[in-house]
């Protein structure tokens, strides 16, 4: 009897090789998919499915199908791949460095100048001394800080 190629294993190794890659490429672009890489995780357990079928094809049938040494070995890389990009996704893209110079709360913020959404400068301190002034200004200032990579 001649032995038939295992499409499935090799099929199921190139999804999960392509998993990092669209990931890398297309999802870390947007938000909904790059905080939670949900897209890349179904691609990773596609690919691993399919392995798993054709590696349970090469043990049930090993006169039919091939691959029960290849399988193993391409079900042991795909979860290495899954496990380092997890890794790198889950914990080390999360270690943000420790920001020792950003403004604590209630300290005084340092005066500086920025384009308002028309183009023209704004100064702190000119904006919170008009608050004091008239009913009809601003009477506080509300600043944002975003930590993380700038």
């Amino acid at each position: 009897m001649k032995h038939r190629l295992n499409v499935s294993l090799w099929a199921g190794f190139l999804v999960v090789l392509s998993a990092p890659v669209t990931y890398l490429s297309v999802f870390i672009r947007y938000p909904a998919t790059r905080d939670v890489p949900w897209a890349t995780l179904l691609i990773f357990a596609a690919g691993l499915a399919l392995i798993a079928r054709g590696l349970r094809r090469a043990y049930r049938e090993p006169l039919l199908y091939r691959g029960k040494i290849a399988g193993a070995i391409l079900m042991a890389l795909g979860v290495a791949i899954f496990g380092l990009f997890g890794f790198g996704t889950f914990y080390l893209a999360r270690q943000l460095p420790p920001s020792r110079g950003a403004p604590h709360v209630g300290q005084k913020a340092p005066d500086f100048t920025l384009p308002d959404k028309d183009g023209n400068p704004v100064t702190l301190s000119k904006l919170i001394d008009a608050g004091a002034g008239g009913a009809d200004r601003a009477n506080g200032v509300l600043l944002i800080f975003y930590r993380g990579y700038w």
